[in-house]
């Protein structure tokens, strides 16, 4: 059973920064997998964010490039989202992901909500 553990989220001021953590744990060899931060804000679709692959390539949404940095430590099992410059439509509940071919797995989400 694979397992994602979120850490991190809370309540920020705009203009702030934010660090999310998420470290998965199971049967998973998690270097082999592309990890993702997905995001949710009421009354709207899930998002991607950012995705990091196993090669290390990554991918931002336009709406945090140049803002939000995502990184992986295969060592630890661990992906982080690195938030700064952060904004009130950056409010939602984000989730990570970890996926390869057919195996896809959640974390159960963290509130962020920016606002002053």
């Amino acid at each position: 059973q694979v397992q994602l553990v979120e850490s991190g989220g809370g309540l920020v001021q705009p203009g702030g920064s934010l660090r999310l953590s998420c470290t998965t744990s199971g049967s998973i060899f998690f270097g082999l997998y592309a990890v993702g931060w997905y995001r949710q804000a009421p009354g709207k679709q899930r998002e991607l964010v950012a995705l990091i692959t196993e090669g290390g390539r990554t991918n931002y949404a336009d709406s945090v490039k140049g803002r939000f940095t995502i990184s992986r430590d295969n060592a630890k099992n661990t992906m982080y989202l690195q938030m700064n410059s952060l904004k009130p439509e950056d409010t939602a509940v984000y989730y990570c992901n970890v996926e390869r071919r057919a195996s896809n797995y959640w974390g159960q989400g963290t509130q962020v909500t920016v606002s002053s």
